[in-house]
């Protein structure tokens, strides 16, 4: 990342979360800036500077969670803004800064590195750099074929237009955004429903949101070990059997109780969509307010999982929640220690999953608890809308458009919360505080 001398010396200052929440908040004013301004919206107004605001962080926390419809409310200037704003974000701030450097030729500090380390969830800094231009190349790459494998059906549909289209959505898939292009005035905020049956759209976008949210360190592993399962990390081998189960389980709960009607085809395409995407991309191709109660209630803990670190997903992560259950059983078993695919997990990451699942818990339930109050609205339904934000997401029951500024408002807490995560934030605002080494006396306490 390219620093000015003055920028140079604030970083000193600040620790690594520290510069991660400003380095996001800074995209994200700027990104709202240009939102705000005439041209970025199709009748050439200014867009109230909450409303940007709001439509800037979701993009940039690949979140999707819109007030105004992108496609009939932005310009092709506010759209390329949100693009971007959603390559950023679900690249990472650093990820694309340090891509900078790279290609003007500067060389990387050992403190760049650092960062580089931290933002990608790398096991160690050696090889840091070249793991970056791998990921910038492989994600440029495969965005491009998710266009090309789109471009035949949005040119079909939309003619020239649908180049754009085509990139765009490939751009949001990746990312795990979930903004679209298909709304109109008359009809906003459609998402891909009127693509429910077609194969070509349901199966590439699917793709990309799995590709996109297993992470940067997986894509690595299947590259150098290739089909060689067991040389793989045990990292490794968590996220892909956990995104297996979690896409298989719910797909077929979904074709067997939620989609009954229409074709075989149109049943699997519907089932498989809605199993893919609350992790956590935020497109349907079906209407979630038809859902059953139970229908809610799986997607709702498919978006609180999310996706994997080190990913352009949000939520507490496959790792997190596979780490919490290997806990669990450990504890029926009476083991001293969590063990999967033969190896024993470290304490730390048991302490740190069940930090990171209290604390994304208590942020959802406190944001709708005080939405429902505000608001006068169902507690399930301001549920499903801040988990959502939280685990940036963006699939919507409806009511984010119609919530006033206070409620808006926590949506966009919570959006920065699950982008920056719950203990980057934490540790930022504790860093000034001295661990002590000693340690106090213990006592039992009896729990369950």
């Amino acid at each position: 990342m390219i620093l000015l001398p003055s920028h140079r010396r604030l970083a000193c200052k600040l620790n690594y979360f520290q510069s991660i929440i400003l380095l996001f908040a800074a995209v994200i004013l700027i990104g709202a800036v240009l939102l705000m301004l005439p041209i970025s919206a199709q009748e050439r107004i200014v867009t109230p500077f909450h409303e940007a605001l709001f439509t800037a962080t979701s993009a940039v926390c690949v979140t999707g969670l819109v007030v105004r419809d992108t496609a009939s409310h932005w310009s092709a200037f506010g759209q390329a803004v949100l693009m971007v704003l959603i390559q950023i974000g679900g690249l990472g701030v650093i990820t694309v800064g340090a891509s900078f450097s790279l290609l003007s030729g500067r060389r990387i500090s050992l403190s760049q590195r650092g960062r580089m380390q931290e933002a990608m969830s790398a096991p160690k800094v050696g090889g840091i750099v070249r793991l970056t231009g791998f990921v910038i190349r492989t994600s440029l790459m495969i965005e491009g074929i998710g266009a090309l494998c789109m471009l035949p059906v949005f040119c079909r549909d939309f003619g020239v237009s649908g180049i754009w289209k085509a990139v765009f959505h490939s751009v949001s898939a990746f990312c795990n955004a979930g903004f679209d292009l298909m709304g109109t005035p008359d009809t906003p905020f459609v998402s891909l429903t009127a693509y429910r049956a077609d194969p070509v759209i349901n199966l590439t976008i699917s793709a990309l949101i799995v590709v996109g949210g297993i992470g940067f360190l997986t894509w690595d592993d299947v590259r150098t070990n290739r089909l060689r399962f067991h040389r793989y990390r045990l990292q490794s081998k968590v996220i892909l059997t956990a995104t297996a189960l979690l896409i298989l389980l719910p797909t077929l709960f979904f074709f067997c109780f939620e989609f009954k009607g229409g074709t075989l085809r149109e049943r699997l395409l519907l089932s498989l969509f809605q199993s893919v995407t609350p992790r956590t991309a935020g497109f349907n191709t079906a209407d979630y307010t038809s859902l059953s109660g139970s229908g809610r209630g799986l997607t709702i803990l498919l978006m609180f999982i999310g996706g994997s670190p080190g990913s352009t997903a949000g939520g507490i992560k496959t790792t997190t929640a596979a780490v919490l259950v290997a806990n669990a059983f450990a504890v029926f078993r009476r083991q001293k220690s969590p063990e999967m695919f033969g190896r024993r997990m470290e304490e730390k990451a048991v302490y740190d999953a069940a930090a990171i699942f209290t604390l994304y818990l208590v942020l959802s339930l406190t944001g709708a608890f005080v939405i429902g109050t505000v608001e006068g609205l169902p507690l399930s339904e301001c549920l499903f809308e801040t988990t959502s934000a939280i685990a940036t997401v963006g699939l919507s029951l409806g009511l984010t458009p119609h919530l006033g500024i206070v409620s808006q408002g926590i949506l966009i807490f919570l959006m920065f919360i699950g982008r920056v995560g719950g203990l980057t934030m934490i540790y930022a605002a504790l860093s000034g505080s001295k661990s002590s080494a000693a340690r106090l006396p213990q006592e039992r306490i009896t729990v369950g």
